[in-house]
């Protein structure tokens, strides 16, 4: 297999979690990154890799197959539009954009042109994750009626030396959370009302420190999560689910899923059901289900050239990230206006023209 020529736009942290996975990784070749920060070009030089100030000229002197797009949030539709422009395929990550309305048009953009996009939810490419979505869709747990989430974390105080994370859309709802709600939205379908409320009593920031939701879906389930960069705690997917090795693994579970058949604990992905008559006075059985661990941005990866050569679809695409963003900005707005918001159904109607 020839190696798959891509780029990289943007050389921050997640671009250069990108970078590092496409490096060590065969049947990649990374022509080149685009990136106006000269500390992080220096970065890039430092691993002998072409850098560029801007992704034009990237796109023009390298010409890739495919694109992973790591900038600001409100940059993402414009760089995408110019890169599937040219027939590229795009690997944006999340959140897919910074407003509905853009994500609605990077929709159309994919519709148009039909170069295909796949929206960077990592936690999709997990196995733990694909084993739990099969559980549900086989039925072990009956009908899924309650979710229970806990993204709970302590983030240290230097983290808060850069401007835009004291400010809105820099706290652990849009750069946190929106990960456990895509992953609700991945394994129980569409999110249909949102109830929340946020506080910064800790920090006392412009941004969030701290948050709760009540998610209602489609199906009926009922989903309550707790979100709060400001706590000592394991209770957390990146902490319990060992994908990324800069994180201490800790023996906790951190997503719970309740059913009329049974129950699952992730990520340690125990079963709990009656083995025969369904009572409170009988005794419970606990299956205890194992996956290989695997590098999920590197599955990532793989997926985004099988979708780029269009042998895949994408297990993430432009409208899943607008289901996952629509839900998530609901719960801001939830919070702001102490009101239920509702979340419809993306129709063709509410797709621009």
């Amino acid at each position: 297999m020839h190696k798959f020529p891509l780029a990289v736009i943007g050389a921050g942290v997640i671009g250069q979690t990108h970078i590092e996975r496409i490096l060590k990784t065969p049947e990649f070749a990374l022509v080149g990154v685009a990136e106006p920060d000269e500390a992080a070009r220096q970065w890039c030089a430092e691993r002998n890799i072409p850098t560029f100030e801007n992704h034009p000229a990237l796109l023009e002197a390298t010409r890739p197959q495919g694109v992973v797009i790591a900038t600001p949030n409100a940059t993402h539709v414009e760089v995408a539009a110019d890169c599937m422009a040219r027939g590229i395929a795009v690997l944006i990550e999340k959140p897919v954009a910074d407003t509905l309305a853009a994500a609605e048009r990077l929709i159309q953009i994919a519709q148009d042109t039909g170069v295909p996009v796949l929206v960077g939810h990592h936690r999709r490419h997990n196995p733990i994750l694909q084993r739990a979505r099969q559980i549900v869709a086989d039925g072990r747990l009956g009908q899924v009626l309650s979710a229970n989430v806990m993204a709970n974390f302590y983030k240290p105080e230097a983290y808060f030396d850069v401007p835009w994370r004291r400010q809105a859309g820099g706290g652990p709802v849009l750069i946190n959370l929106i990960h456990d709600i895509d992953m609700l939205v991945y394994l129980l379908g569409e999110v249909r009302a949102v109830q929340g409320s946020l506080s910064s009593a800790v920090r006392g920031f412009e941004v969030e420190d701290t948050g709760a939701a009540l998610l209602e879906f489609a199906s009926g389930t009922q989903a309550v999560m707790t979100v709060s960069d400001t706590t000592v705690s394991p209770w957390c997917w990146d902490f319990c689910a060992g994908e990324q090795g800069q994180y201490p693994r800790q023996n906790v579970q951190s997503h719970f899923l309740s059913g009329t058949q049974g129950s699952l604990s992730l990520p340690d992905l125990d079963l709990w059901r009656y083995p025969g008559e369904r009572h409170w006075h009988r005794e419970m059985v606990r299956e205890q289900i194992r996956v290989h661990d695997t590098d999920v941005y590197v599955q990532q990866l793989r997926h985004f050239r099988a979708v780029a050569e269009r042998r895949e679809t994408p297990i993430c695409s432009a409208l899943d990230g607008w289901r996952t963003l629509q839900a998530t900005l609901a719960l801001l707005k939830a919070a702001r206006t102490g009101q239920r918001q509702t979340c419809p159904a993306f129709t063709a109607s509410r797709n621009p023209t």
